[in-house]
């Protein structure tokens, strides 16, 4: 087997046909991503052909970059919990249109461009405290889980309480709770490509309750100008716009940094963060004009690396079946909610794993990051969630007296939600 020199260390590429099937199952692990995101982006104003588009050319474009230029077996996809923070927080929850919360994307991918190229990212990884970090991915879990139960009808907006159980009666429900229960015994099984089999399952189980709709047909119907994704700085002006953007740049920032430092270490490949970090940053951008919320390196990545997945040739193979999935559009469009919420309470279980990294002996640590956890869900706002966390670590710090814990940056965010808070209160 042929080895390349890097950084003293000997590296094996691999050869063709094992590079070629871990890009296969990466992409047969992770095209579930297409229907996913799509329907998270129609809930923010656009088709849902629209957002499977997107996805897509996203998808395929930041792979296929992470493969020439990087030379990593890593697929760039649109990341869960983000994607939900875009469609939820930043566009219907700030009352941005589709347009300006893409010019939201392109400045946070631009100020995380700006971290993957300088030091500044060394600045912000210290200045925000780990309670905090593991505050926000696990409150995003939670919320992917919301957004599943409502997908599947398990749960509904309640009469005197703010939530209520489904109607179980109901053929969608029933599809739902059996989907679900199929999905966590292919994920416990660690069945390959275990969504995708949830998605296509799903929908038979819908199909056989009479719950799909196959009125679509099987030619792709898109408007042409649901494609041309421009962003829109017409908010500008408004508080609502930045306080947007420093969610988001946030997360972008961190989910990433600890991604890669996982998965370069699965490839004893620590030479070439740098790289790969650099590569995802550019990605987002792009995203900002195909339309879609940011891609991160996906953690189902491990796939492709236990599939000896080596050099970028595995992520080539992927991003090219990613482009190939357009011809499918029109069949995979017909896959009902109830086959994707399973998906999305699986993912949200996973992220709320960072629960345990919350020192819950040392409340006072503590706080701050379970704030977060507890009301992004509970506001149904990943940014207001994240407000009173930022907020209440300095408050905490103050009535401690360690106020020397506290970095000018960690001030300075946290004065932005203050303002942010402030005027939400005021109603300016």
């Amino acid at each position: 087997m042929p080895y390349s020199k890097k950084n003293n260390d000997l590296q094996p590429e691999g050869n063709l046909k094992d590079e070629l099937m871990a890009g296969l199952v990466g992409y047969l692990t992770m095209v579930y991503i297409v229907v996913v995101n799509g329907s998270i982006l129609s809930e923010a104003g656009i088709s849902l052909e629209a957002g499977m588009m997107a996805t897509i050319l996203a998808s395929f474009v930041g792979t296929l970059v992470m493969g020439l230029v990087a030379k990593l077996p890593l697929l760039l996809i649109p990341g869960m919990g983000i994607n939900a923070l875009f469609a939820y927080s930043i566009v219907e929850g700030s009352g941005l249109t589709y347009q300006e919360g893409l010019a939201v994307v392109l400045i946070a991918a631009v100020i995380f461009m700006i971290t993957a190229f300088s030091r500044l990212g060394v600045l912000l990884r210290d200045a925000i405290p780990d309670t905090l970090k593991h505050g926000i991915t696990a409150g995003l879990g939670l919320f992917l889980i919301l957004i599943g139960l409502e997908k599947s009808g398990l749960v509904i907006s309640g009469t005197s309480t703010v939530v209520a159980i489904g109607d179980f009666t109901s053929p969608s429900v029933i599809a739902g709770i059996l989907t679900l229960f199929l999905a966590i015994f292919l994920f416990i099984r660690n069945v390959p490509a275990n969504f995708l089999i949830t998605m296509i399952a799903g929908t038979a189980i819908a199909y056989l309750f009479g719950t799909v709709d196959t009125s679509s047909g099987t030619m792709l119907e898109i408007n042409p100008e649901e494609l041309l994704f421009i962003p829109s700085f017409t908010a500008v002006d408004e508080l609502a716009f930045w306080l947007s953007i420093f969610p988001l740049a946030i997360i972008l920032i961190f989910e990433n940094m600890g991604i890669l430092h996982g998965q370069l270490e699965m490839l004893d490949k620590h030479g070439q963060y740098k790289r790969a970090y650099q590569v995802t940053s550019f990605s987002t951008l792009t995203c900002a004009f195909f339309g879609t919320s940011p891609t991160v390196s996906a953690a189902e990545n491990a796939a492709v690396i236990a599939s000896k997945g080596k050099t970028g040739k595995a992520a080539i193979t992927a991003a090219l079946l990613f482009l190939g999935t357009i011809f499918i559009i029109p069949w995979i469009s017909i896959i009902p909610d109830t086959a994707i919420s399973p998906i999305l309470i699986i993912v949200g279980i996973l992220m709320a794993q960072s629960l345990r990294h919350i020192p819950m002996d040392n409340l006072p640590e503590a706080l701050p990051g379970f704030l977060i956890v507890v009301l992004i869900p509970f506001t149904y706002s990943i940014a207001d969630g994240m407000a009173f966390g930022f907020i209440a670590y300095p408050i905490v710090k103050l009535a401690q007296g360690r106020y020397k814990d506290l970095s000018p940056t960690l001030v300075i965010i946290s004065m932005l939600f203050v303002l942010d808070l402030v005027m939400k209160i005021t109603g300016l």
